[in-house]
């Protein structure tokens, strides 16, 4: 029988929290600067776009306390327990002095009207604990959530890139508190459910994932919340209500990432950061798209699990997912069941999913040798930008030159995620040439209806579907790099 506490337990800064009584749609955001008074910490987009509320949230990984850049302003209180929360106030030099992120953004005039200052400090932080001397790449990444608009970028990066004249990682405080730091936080996770509130106002934070289950099966309508990059939008931007909640963010067995000569599997709590690695690994095809899913700070909070368990039609794994043939694996209670992921989507809104069933991992099958892999993501804005489309292109041209296999699926262009399954048996036995592109474009009709949007128009999806697969032919054909010339 598991322990019941009622209690959430996180270090802020220096200091122990100890909280009662809270809401489940409290951000840490408002609570910083309402409650603690700590008003470095910016509103400025509340939907996790432009980085002004950054903070850093340590988490035990193993025998390590790591620290991740998150964006405050969409992440939930309730989740923070057994987590170290920095924000900027608590940066500091020697003997009084600036931190030596702080004293670089000075030197290089990095910051303009000031707003935006402390996200971009505490990204820079994140990034220079992990890498001492960063390239220029790495800080471009690391800043790809922080929004300027000042459009003051050329000093802030260099001045990432002076850090280290300044000091090293070694002597900053974090570092000689991590000891302590990794104490505390295994002290507080101590293999105890917490509970707080009633109704709608209701919290569980499980004590592990058959807690997990046991609770989900019982409270079929109360709302898993992992990193909240989706839900938190609903609080900051539609005023939901969003209780009773399961956060399950800390659920270590949901951040396993197992892999073999075959298959890949992510369970449903790994963020795409932490899934980075390995995917770019097995699938390097992935690389780039897996950079746009938005801002640094989002890709930190943001989890495999819950980009597939929300049922979004434009949600960016699926696509690529569903082409490479992954099977979800569900779980209700002591029940797991299998089902292929293009199966998982019904209609808008509606998934295969019982009450009481969570998605606790996903495995794609490695790409057999010889098939070509391609996934674009089409919107407004290069980074940080939902897609107006996304298609995922996956093709077997035997040594006769003819298409053996083709699997195609979309993102944006229906209700759900949708293979297209007129167009693949259009390719099918067909020589895998210009001629048989061109033939079968008409094919995208029967498969796809898409509508008008704020993203993009009906026809500007259709067309672009069309010439997403006619780009493909010509990158297996090795024009890819002229293309990316071209475009550039």
């Amino acid at each position: 029988m598991v322990e019941i506490t009622n209690a959430i337990r996180f270090l802020l800064n220096g200091e122990e929290v100890t909280l009662t009584d809270v809401a489940p749609d409290l951000t840490l955001l408002d609570w910083l600067r309402l409650e603690r008074r700590l008003r470095g910490s910016k509103e400025g987009c509340a939907e996790g776009d432009c980085g002004a509320c950054t903070v850093l949230v340590g988490k035990l990984m193993g025998e390590d306390v790591v620290y991740d850049s998150v964006t405050a302003c969409i992440r939930f209180v309730g989740s923070l327990h057994g987590t170290h929360v920095v924000t900027i106030e608590h940066l500091r030099g020697e003997n009084g002095a600036l931190h030596p992120v702080q004293q670089a953004m000075v030197d290089h005039h990095g910051s303009q009207c000031g707003f935006c200052t402390p996200g971009f400090v505490m990204s820079l932080y994140g990034l220079w604990m992990r890498e001492p001397n960063p390239s220029r790449a790495a800080i471009e990444t690391a800043l790809q959530g922080n929004l300027c608009r000042c459009t003051g970028y050329a000093p802030i990066i260099r001045a990432g890139q002076s850090i280290s004249e300044h000091g090293q990682p070694q002597g900053d405080p974090l570092w000689a508190e991590r000891i302590a730091v990794k104490d505390k936080i295994k002290a507080i996770r101590d293999g105890r459910r917490v509970e707080i509130g009633s109704g709608e106002n209701r919290i569980f934070i499980p004590a592990n994932l058959d807690d997990f289950a046991a609770i989900y099966e019982a409270n079929p309508d109360a709302r898993i919340v992992a990193g909240s990059t989706d839900v938190g939008l609903w609080v900051t931007k539609f005023m939901r209500s969003i209780g009773p909640v399961i956060f399950i963010g800390h659920l270590e067995e949901l951040k396993r990432i197992a892999e073999n000569d075959s298959e890949l599997r992510l369970y449903a709590g790994v963020t795409y950061s932490e899934a980075r690695p390995a995917i770019e690994a097995n699938f390097p095809q992935l690389g780039e798209l897996w950079n746009r899913f938005a801002g640094e700070q989002v890709r930190n909070m943001g989890t495999i699990g819950g980009n597939i368990a929300n049922g979004s039609p434009i949600g960016d794994t699926p696509p690529p997912f569903i082409a490479l043939g992954a099977k979800l694996h569900l779980r209700q209670g002591e029940h797991r069941r299998e089902i292929k992921l293009e199966d998982y989507f019904l209609a808008y809104g509606k998934q295969d999913r019982r009450p009481g069933e969570f998605v606790e991992s996903v495995t794609i099958p490695l790409l057999p040798a010889g098939e070509r892999f391609a996934t674009y993501k089409i919107s407004k804005r290069r980074e940080e930008d939902i897609s107006a489309l996304c298609g995922a292109f996956r093709v077997f041209v035997n040594d006769a030159g003819m298409v053996g296999m083709a699997r195609i699926a979309f993102g944006g262009m229906a209700a759900t995620p949708k293979r297209a399954k007129a167009v693949e048996a259009a390719l099918v036995g067909k020589p895998w040439t210009m001629e048989t592109i061109e033939a079968v474009l008409t094919a995208f009709g029967e498969d796809f209806q898409p509508i008008s949007d704020m993203r993009a128009s009906a026809e500007y999806r259709l067309l672009t579907a069309q010439n997403l697969l006619k780009r493909f032919w010509l990158e297996t054909q090795g024009q890819g790099e002229r293309l990316k010339r071209e475009v550039a």
